[in-house]
This record gives C-alpha cells, structure tokens and sequence, in this order.
C-alpha cells in the first residue's frame, strides 16, 4: 500500500489522469454546445418537440445529448 501511494504522489500518474479528465471534459461541453445548436437551428414537427429536445439536452446534460445525437441527428433524412 506505501508503495502505491509513493506511485500516485510522484506525480508520474496525477497530472496524466488530470489532463485525461480535463480534456475529456472539454470534448463533453463542446458536444453538449453543438447538440444544443443542432436542436436550435433544427426543423421540427412542431416547436413543442423542439422545446422538448431543448429542455431535455439542458437538464440531462451528456446523457441528453448522447440521445439527441443518436435519436435526432443521426435519422435518416
């Protein structure tokens, strides 16, 4: 177990596993930003279903657009 910690505190592992997380969270908000611009800009049905969209990118965040994006962006035209 010492030995371990001696691992994690040479800072061999931290700032990798930092800018791992880091960068995964820069590409998840850029996502997000251009899945609520896809629902933005895109045509629906009615404005209910793009309303509907909009609110559910917002409060599920990733989870939203994940399903945005597998839902409405990549049906066939």
């Amino acid at each position: 177990f010492v030995g371990m910690m001696n691992y994690y505190n040479d800072g061999f592992f931290m700032p990798g596993f930092l800018a791992f997380g880091f960068t995964m969270g820069i590409l998840f908000l850029v996502f997000w930003v251009w899945m609520i611009v896809d629902c933005v800009k895109r045509k629906f049905k009615s404005d209910n279903e793009k309303i509907v969209w909009i609110l559910i990118i917002l409060f599920a965040k990733i989870i939203g657009a994940l399903i945005y994006f597998f839902v409405v962006k990549n049906r066939k035209k």
